[in-house]
């Protein structure tokens, strides 16, 4: 039988170790909320940025802007548009932290009004000039010199971006003039604002043929390509990106141009059909 002593002993014990034990959670909970803490400001420290991006960027950027905000916390808000428009939204102070372009005019455009920091500008993806009909059309043609598209239109419109200040719709021309096609379908195009919205004729089935990059054919399941435009038709066909001169937070900006080029970054976009530059 236990004494007095020992029953006393037990009964001092225990509270002894409850309050021990009380303290260790309390501790536990406070260091786990303190790193919780820490990894959260480690995710916010990089910052969120806005980004003016071409239209035919739009689903790999997405994605790319996705991953990014699981890796870091910081959110990147996409503003997607003809470049042209784009580049002039910047001209007028709208607040964009990055452009990226289609092409290398409207980047000079704003390089030349000193609206980009030079010192991030960056060559970033390519693409390829693909022609498009819808995926139930049997429409068959093989893109070469005096290759009869007027035919191949029928009554119907070509859809293609504003050839006179759309990257899309420029390269469209340029290829178009340099195979002899131009001056025979000119009359019987339907430009729209941006790639993307040419690329919408087509998949609604509103025109039988269109130009776009091979980006957004691949992106577009109501569209079939059918052929491409050989590359010397028409200039390279590259996206730059660069930080604006009026960005908010140039650290932040400079950190998701850096992402861009991620190993991550670049195969989301090669997966989406651009072109990985050397």
């Amino acid at each position: 039988m236990q004494t007095s002593v020992e029953r006393e002993a037990r009964r001092s014990v225990w509270p002894r170790l409850l309050g021990q034990w009380l303290a260790l959670s309390i501790f536990a909970i406070g260091v786990f909320g303190l790193a919780a803490t820490q990894s959260a400001a480690q995710k916010t420290a990089i910052g969120d940025v806005t980004v003016f991006a071409a239209a035919s960027l739009k689903n790999a950027l997405d994605a790319v802007a996705a991953d990014y905000l699981q890796r870091t916390g910081s959110k990147v808000s996409m503003s997607y548009a003809g470049s042209s428009a784009l580049a002039k939204q910047i001209e007028l102070s709208a607040p964009a932290d990055i452009f990226i372009s289609a092409d290398q005019d409207w980047m000079d455009y704003l390089a030349k009004k000193n609206l980009i920091k030079a010192d991030t500008r960056i060559n970033l993806l390519g693409n390829a000039l693909v022609l498009v009909a819808p995926a139930t059309s049997k429409i068959e043609l093989k893109i070469a010199k005096d290759f009869d598209l007027t035919g191949a239109l029928g009554e119907g419109r070509l859809a293609m971006a504003d050839v006179n200040a759309v990257p899309a719709g420029k390269y469209g021309k340029a290829a178009l003039e340099t195979l002899g096609a131009w001056s025979a379908v000119e009359t019987k195009t339907a430009q729209a604002e941006n790639v993307r919205a040419a690329l919408a004729l087509v998949a609604r089935g509103e025109a039988p043929l269109g130009i776009v990059y091979r980006s957004d054919a691949i992106s577009e399941p109501k569209v079939k390509i059918v052929d491409t435009f050989p590359d010397e038709t028409h200039a390279p066909i590259v996206y730059p990106g660069a930080v604006t001169a009026a960005a908010k937070n140039v650290g932040a900006a400079s950190a998701f141009i850096t992402f861009l080029k991620s190993p991550e970054a670049l195969a989301r976009f090669s997966h989406e059909g651009f072109s990985l530059l050397k």
